[in-house]
């Protein structure tokens, strides 16, 4: 097994989408870049999620990630705004999959727990940290960038722990653990 892999990270959304890369060596983290995908001047939510797709699949066409890490969507009281965002992280779960590339889910409280020891952290406690970890010299005006590199280190501190995420390494796979949500139509 090689000693060197890439992670990109993901924080998807409908109006940013926050992304961040990491390359690994051994036991060393060593940041790429960092980015967000700004949606908000569309108003067609298909055209935001072909965007989200196409962005991804760009990023894994020049970075050759080895694996994707990508926030879940938290349970919120506005179930339209879940729906937004469990789409967004769809489209961008089906871009990694599609260059079948693992991706692993981590809820927000996990992220910000492998980054500060704070489950609880504001974006900001997160950001900073991220700024001082990876030596980075500026922060975003948005910190969705940083959550999206977030997820990517979050899922360098738990490689070969499985706890509480969900891991896919292709369609089978996907579909195998979601037998239920699948229609198998003949």
């Amino acid at each position: 097994m090689s000693t060197e892999r890439i992670i990109l990270g993901i924080d998807p959304g409908t109006t940013i989408m926050g992304f961040g890369l990491i390359k690994v060596h051994k036991k060393k983290m060593e940041f790429i870049q960092m980015n967000e995908l700004l949606l908000q001047k569309y108003d067609d939510p298909y055209t935001k999620l072909k965007l989200i797709f196409e962005r991804t699949i760009e990023l894994i066409d020049t970075y050759h990630p080895d694996e994707i890490a990508i926030e879940a969507p938290f349970f919120g009281k506005n179930v339209q705004s879940m729906l937004k965002l469990g789409r967004a992280q769809g489209v961008a779960m089906a871009a990694g999959l599609s260059r079948q590339i693992p991706i692993t889910e981590y809820l927000p409280k996990k992220i910000k727990m492998a980054i500060t020891g704070n489950g609880n952290a504001s974006k900001e406690q997160v950001a900073l940290m991220l700024k001082s970890t990876l030596s980075l010299k500026t922060l975003p005006k948005n910190l969705d960038a940083t959550d999206g590199l977030a997820a990517a280190v979050c899922h360098f501190y738990n490689s070969g722990v499985k706890v509480g995420g969900k891991n896919y390494s292709g369609w089978a796979s996907f579909v195998k653990a979601n037998e239920g949500k699948v229609n198998k139509a003949k």
